[in-house]
Order: C-alpha cells, then structure tokens, then sequence
C-alpha cells in the first residue's frame, strides 16, 4: 500500500489543508493520505499551538468521513521536537511492507535542505510537491520530487486564529463540525 504522509501544525485544520490532501489522495497513485499532526515543529515558534490531542481531535472530525483520508497522531509518541526523519523512520520499521511518499508544499520544500538528515529522506522516500505561488521549485537536492497543481485556497490558520479572537465566523474555512467544536471548547480565544 501507498500511503502519503502530509504533516504539519494543523492549527487548526482548515479547507485548504483538505483540498490539498483530498487533491492527492485522488490524483496520484497513492492508496491513503495520512495527516500526521506535529505536536511541534522544529521550524516554528510553539507557543501559538493549541494542544496536539485537541488539533489531533479536529482532524479526525475533518476526515471521518473520507475513507482514503486519515488522521494521525504518530509523532506523539516520538522524541520532541519531531523530525520527519525520525518519524519515517518509525513509520518504516513499523510498518515494513508500506510505501510512504512525502507530501508537502513548495514552500517547504524550498527549505529541506535545513531538515535533520534531508539527504537521507531525499535519497529513500519520493515527494509530491504542490505548487505554491512565489515558491519554483529550482532545486530537487536529487530528490524524486512529482510537481502537483493542486487547487490551492489562500487561507490560513494563522488567519483563522485572529478571526477567532476577533469573534469574527470562519464558517466555509472550516468544517462545520470542527467550527463547532472550536466554539463549544473555547479554542482560540
């Protein structure tokens, strides 16, 4: 089985974090894509997080219904901060007859040689990159990388947080089940 590995802070998961990973989950020959919630990147100031079990539990909501879509809380379990080297390497031994792809954006991407041991992941696990705007791809660091033009939504969770502070509705950013949910527990605010 092909499973694609989409990561990140999911805080909180929105549409565009969705479409992307639905996007990939039909437009490539992967079987499932798992969203692997970071309890912390490496690469990012944590104290903006809202507890990973609850981000976790928003994804889950998000996806139940999907069936190649899957949340994941794998990195939980695993040494602090997560390091998608480590992570894949977990993944690997633990489930050896599974094939795992890396996504992320060309954002990113621009930035793995920055990764703990990016030469290692380059070198074992194929990428699906998706095109954001203002980030060309110009170097693969001898990756096998397939470029993606996934429907992208400029909205983030950055932007959902202060629309939460601000008592202002992010309904259509989020679903309608995790909107509540953010709403029934105070989050955000």
């Amino acid at each position: 089985m092909k499973i694609g590995l989409y990561f990140g802070s999911f805080n909180p998961i929105h549409i565009g974090h969705l479409i992307i990973a639905n996007y990939v989950a039909y437009h490539t020959d992967l079987d499932k894509v798992w969203l692997v919630v970071s309890p912390q990147n490496p690469l990012k100031p944590s104290s903006t997080l809202l507890n990973e079990h609850h981000r976790f539990h928003l994804v889950e909501l998000a996806v139940k219904d999907e069936p190649r879509l899957r949340a994941s809380n794998i990195e939980f379990s695993l040494p602090r901060p997560s390091f998608t080297v480590d992570t894949l390497a977990y993944l690997s031994e633990k489930f050896p007859t599974q094939q795992f792809t890396i996504i992320m954006g060309s954002d990113s991407f621009q930035n793995i040689s920055r990764w703990k041991n990016y030469q290692h992941l380059v070198k074992h696990y194929p990428f699906y990159v998706y095109r954001r705007p203002g980030h060309e791809i110009k170097e693969t660091y001898g990756a096998r990388v397939e470029v993606l033009d996934a429907p992208l939504l400029d909205i983030s969770s950055t932007s959902i947080r202060q629309w939460i502070k601000e008592d202002k509705s992010i309904r259509f950013l989020v679903p309608d089940e995790v909107v509540a949910y953010i709403a029934a527990n105070n989050y955000y605010k």
